[in-house]
């Protein structure tokens, strides 16, 4: 993803925005699902956002400590969004648009590593960043195949996700 044209600033707000938004979707779809399996995966995932959103605060504050922290009403720059609407519908089609975000976001955050090329420690965080993004996406993408394969998926089932 080429980001030449677009301001420091606005990347990592962009980064920001993203990271508050992805974790809305999965607490969203976490508080719908039955499934205790993909909503305790959907929680981790909530969190894994809050813990990027939480780096990219911190750079912010960093590189721009003169200026608010004050988010767009629109992404800076155009990445996969999941809107309300796309919550009414069937998980298979929710954790695929979530899928293509999670994509997207890693692709951003390669994208994001040569705009820190004298500063190698934010360039491993943005890396390993990245690298999560595509854990979440496999994650999501497990999930997809299980919801596809079974007609039950997010019926709840007493006890069947009770430990020993």
């Amino acid at each position: 993803m080429d980001l030449k044209i677009y301001g420091l600033d606005d990347l990592i707000l962009t980064a920001i925005k993203s990271e508050v938004e992805a974790k809305k979707v999965y607490d969203t779809l976490a508080d719908r699902v039955k499934n205790a399996l993909l909503k305790d995966r959907l929680k981790f995932l909530s969190g894994e956002e809050e813990k990027h959103r939480l780096f990219f605060e911190d750079l912010f504050r960093n590189q721009f400590p003169q200026r608010n922290l004050v988010l767009p009403e629109k992404s800076p720059v155009p990445l996969p969004e999941i809107t309300p609407e796309d919550l009414d519908r069937p998980i298979p089609e929710i954790l695929a648009k979530a899928m293509d975000a999670e994509k997207a976001a890693h692709e951003f955050y390669l994208g994001l590593v040569p705009r820190f090329e004298h500063d190698t420690e934010i360039q491993h965080h943005l890396l390993y960043i990245a690298s999560m993004e595509l854990t979440h996406y496999r994650i999501l993408e497990i999930e997809k195949e299980n919801a596809e394969k079974f007609d039950a998926y997010d019926e709840e089932w007493p006890m069947t996700h009770i430990g020993p």
